[in-house]
């Protein structure tokens, strides 16, 4: 029973780590005046990649290297950064927005936001841990915490007016910097 217990809190204790990566980003996303069901949307998007991601890394654990699990992190990061100079570059004109939350734009940052969760999936596969349940937590706990971000990054907003989109694109290159250099 407390191994059982152990478990799940250790699932629990990983599933947030994850979400908080969505929940940083997020904050900078909700800055850009989204609707409430643009936000629902981009939340449950990224969920499910939270889903997707780890699940494709235990499936194909066993067929790849470490090294690969670093390359999407890589990627991840400058994804990242390209999204948020973007972001950052656009409160200084008034042009349209080249990546947005919307299409490919929100597969491409959902993908990103996703690819430490591949490499979790790739150790989780080994671990022998309770694969079903630990993707629904770090998915059902990734689109929360996104949502909550957006929500608070929504909020001041109204607080910082054109400064909020200086401010989350910066949010964004950062963390896509701390992926890369980490």
């Amino acid at each position: 029973m407390s191994g059982y217990i152990g478990e799940i809190t250790a699932l629990l204790f990983l599933a947030f780590a994850l979400g908080l990566d969505a929940f940083s980003v997020s904050l900078g996303l909700g800055m850009q005046r989204l609707r409430l069901k643009r936000i629902a949307l981009i939340g449950m998007i990224i969920g499910v990649f939270h889903i997707m991601m780890p699940f494709i890394g235990i499936v194909s654990g066993k067929l790849i290297s470490e090294q690969i699990g670093h390359l999407t992190t890589v990627v991840g990061g400058l994804l990242l950064i390209g999204i948020g100079a973007q972001m950052f570059f656009s409160a200084f004109s008034d042009q349209i927005k080249i990546i947005q939350p919307i299409g490919t734009g929100l597969f491409l940052l959902a993908l990103s936001l996703s690819m430490d969760s591949f490499s979790v999936g790739l150790s989780l596969g080994i671990s022998g841990v309770k694969t079903a349940f630990a993707l629904i937590l770090f998915g059902m706990l990734s689109a929360v915490l996104s949502w909550i971000g957006m929500l608070i990054g929504k909020k001041v907003h109204g607080y910082l007016g054109v400064y909020s989109e200086l401010l989350g694109g910066s949010i964004l290159i950062a963390f896509g910097m701390r992926l890369l250099f980490g």
